[in-house]
């Protein structure tokens, strides 16, 4: 048992609504509104206890992660059968809040049904859902099915056999197995320019991406991003500045990366990737699931 790693995620705008209900006797109900509960203002007291339940929720929940919580509020509102409580939690971070929305409303009416029990002895706590969510994966994340990609590693000492490409392997196996995307070219080049040029001119157009591993460093062979400049059309920056952010996370070495991601011909990507299998791993999971819709943009399908 573990909780999910959320370290390669971006920090984006999260929120979700929940809502839920207790049914409740005429007579309990009128108690309410008069505010005749000897323990106090049940309205109000479950406004404060839906407001605990979002914050304590990593308390209760062992897999939830520890979150600051940006907005939070909660409704509770008194019907002719009952009390209806709606929540909405937001946050910035990597990860959803609506476990934090249902934990509110679950405590809110929980405390309905802590103060109204000595009364009534067949309440019904029903209906509690999430009503919407907003801003994780689901708004902006596709795998890569459909598309056919080309793998090259760059490296002299892997050209000669001299090392084992290890980098190349585990791009195969992430575009492929977690991604569904389809390797239809992989191959191993020197860090020779002119051939990286030529081969990425000879891929172009016929692989939706095309991913380079190693040669962005400060090498006097470290061609990939001069050679991938030398095929691009346009720039993509933001996959570029993106990969540096999220690497130093991992190790500021990152910083070191001259990597190039572009778009050369009528659609192909070209994203260079660094040499190390885990540069590779976690930049890959991270600008994949944007991809395809990176690829819509340049065929002029779909507008940002």
């Amino acid at each position: 048992m573990k909780m999910a790693d959320v370290s390669m995620k971006f920090e984006t705008i999260r929120e979700a609504q929940a809502e839920g209900k207790i049914y409740l006797s005429k007579e309990t109900i009128e108690m309410i509104k008069n505010k005749q509960i000897p323990k106090g203002d049940v309205i109000t007291a479950s406004q404060m206890a839906g407001l605990l339940g979002a914050k304590k929720t990593p308390e209760v929940l062992p897999f939830c992660h520890p979150i600051l919580i940006d907005q939070a509020f909660v409704e509770v509102q008194l019907q002719e059968d009952g009390i209806y409580v709606k929540s909405f939690v937001r946050c910035i971070g990597r990860t959803g809040v609506e476990m934090e929305a249902l934990t509110a409303v679950s405590a809110a009416l929980l405390n309905v049904y802590d103060m109204c029990k000595a009364f009534d002895k067949n309440m019904v706590i029903s209906d509690i859902k999430l009503v919407s969510k907003k801003g994780g994966k689901s708004d902006y994340e596709e795998d890569l099915s459909g598309l056919k990609c080309a793998v090259i590693t760059l490296s002299d000492s892997c050209y000669r056999k001299e090392a084992e490409d290890k980098s190349g392997k585990v791009a195969i196996d992430i575009i492929e197995n977690e991604f569904k995307g389809e390797v239809v070219h992989y191959e191993i080049l020197p860090d020779d320019k002119e051939k990286i040029v030529e081969k990425l001119k000879q891929l172009t157009d016929k692989v939706d991406i095309i991913f380079t591993t190693g040669g962005t460093g400060f090498g006097k062979r470290d061609n990939t991003p001069e050679a991938t400049k030398e095929v691009i059309e346009k720039e993509m920056i933001g996959f570029e500045e993106a990969m540096r952010i999220i690497g130093i996370r991992f190790t500021p070495k990152s910083l070191l990366s001259r990597a190039v991601c572009g778009i050369a011909g009528d659609h192909t990507l070209i994203i260079n990737l660094p040499g190390s299998s885990s540069g590779v791993r976690d930049n890959l999971k991270m600008i994949a699931p944007l991809l395809k819709h990176a690829i819509r943009m340049a065929k002029g399908e779909k507008k940002h």
